[in-house]
């Protein structure tokens, strides 16, 4: 491949995105504006017309938020790459570290890392004090905003930049099948942080206390009793001093799994309501989903690493992107950036098949619930949730399809109900 042809199949694939993901917004906008004055039939004597609409607003807010992302997202990705941007930072980091060493390619996506985190700091701090704050669910200071940001940049350095080193010495030392090796490392190093990340990194951000309601715990414990399930421990967690958002999660694997809860999941839901809730997300482990996404993303990531390890050797693969290659010296940190950058503009239009998978499983595990709790426990915290979380009950439903990894509220709720009719009979 000549890199005149790469370079046109990237602007091509990248403007067939960029023209894909705005018919997809703008029709989402339409349609829930279009269904805003009323609220939905089946939620007609649950929800208010004024959340209903407070929904929409958000819903469509974000929408159009999200497209001012997406198309300076677009323009600084053309900068790295066609108008000379990584060319001219490997220059830079060329000249301050005197040759193309080991530091000049950790230096390099480290450069590349630190541009990219300032480009997306203004649209995250808009995000959390201007549209969060203007729909109520912004609970974050700025003083808390910017620890997060400094903790976790120093968390990044910390753990990445050492990994990053394996991963270009591995790239540079381990011969044809470097990529088979760091993909060993890789898959090691996320089961390695499934371990540490409940007891070691999660508690730098939030508070986590057990759960001290003994009512609670009881059914809880009998819930888990019943499917078969192990855990280290029940704990709240503090998500009400960031944000209003409801939610509730399993962290680590193994015997150190353990239950965390929200606060505000808490605050909001009756016991019965989050009882199915866990047996939602029970499910889901005791159905493999868990299992099963952690292998596929396995699978693919080989996939994805071979296709680099064939990649990086291609000298289109760098010009056609707007880099001209090292003659004498490595080039696997470029190559990394650039594969990093191009591959989502490639594999958009496969976007569907994850969100198709994942749908199928949240309607798996919602059945599941309606098996060990009560079906309608369910419906009725799905929708306070989608209520509290302002969620919309009238998305676009091609853009739904599209984006979605959870179904519509409309389809869950009419599901569980059916379960709850033939459970009944």
């Amino acid at each position: 491949m000549s890199s005149l042809t790469f370079s046109v199949l990237f602007v091509a694939f990248l403007a067939v995105s960029l023209v894909l993901r705005f018919w997809l917004a703008s029709r989402h906008v339409r349609h829930i504006l279009a269904h805003r004055a009323a609220v939905p039939a089946e939620f007609a004597e649950k929800i208010p017309l004024a959340a209903h609409q407070k929904a929409a607003d958000y819903t469509v807010a974000r929408t159009r938020f999200g497209l001012v992302t997406l198309a300076v997202n677009a323009a600084v990705l053309i900068g790295f790459t066609l108008l000379g941007g990584l060319q001219w930072l490997s220059g830079t980091i060329l000249g301050w570290t005197g040759g193309p060493d080991m530091w000049y390619q950790v230096g390099l996506v480290a450069a590349f890392g630190i541009i990219s985190g300032l480009v997306d700091l203004p649209f995250d701090y808009y995000r959390q004090f201007h549209l969060e704050t203007r729909f109520g669910f912004n609970k974050m200071t700025r003083g808390l905003f910017f620890s997060d940001l400094v903790k976790q940049s120093l968390i990044g350095a910390a753990i990445g930049l050492p990994l990053l080193w394996v991963v270009l010495t591995l790239m540079e030392k381990a011969g044809a099948l470097w990529w088979f090796y760091t993909w060993v490392v890789l898959c090691a190093f996320q089961l390695l942080m499934l371990v540490i990340y409940p007891s070691f990194i999660a508690p730098l951000f939030n508070k986590f206390t057990a759960l001290e309601d003994d009512s609670l715990r009881s059914r809880i414990e009998g819930l888990m009793q019943r499917v078969g399930f192990a855990s280290k421990g029940l704990f709240v967690m503090d998500g009400s001093k960031r944000s209003a958002h409801g939610n509730a999660y399993f962290s680590g694997f193994g015997s150190g799994k353990r239950i965390v809860f929200f606060d505000t999941l808490l605050a909001r839901l009756a016991p019965q309501e989050i009882e199915a809730v866990l047996a939602h997300e029970l499910g889901h482990f005791k159905l493999r989903h868990i299992v099963k996404r952690v292998t596929v993303m396995f699978a693919i990531s080989l996939g994805f690493l071979a296709l680099l390890g064939y990649l990086k050797g291609q000298v289109w693969f760098y010009t056609g992107l707007g880099v001209n290659p090292l003659l004498f010296g490595s080039n696997d940190a470029m190559a990394l950036i650039l594969f990093m950058l191009a591959l989502p503009i490639f594999t958009f239009l496969l976007s569907p098949l994850s969100s198709l998978t994942s749908r199928k499983h949240e309607f798996e595990a919602d059945a599941f619930a309606a098996q060990h709790t009560n079906a309608q426990d369910l419906v009725s915290a799905l929708v306070k949730l989608y209520e509290d979380n302002a969620s919309t009950l009238t998305p676009d439903p091609l853009h739904s399809a599209f984006y979605d990894s959870h179904p519509p509220a409309s389809l869950r709720i009419g599901r569980l109900n059916l379960a709850q009719g033939a459970a009944g009979h």
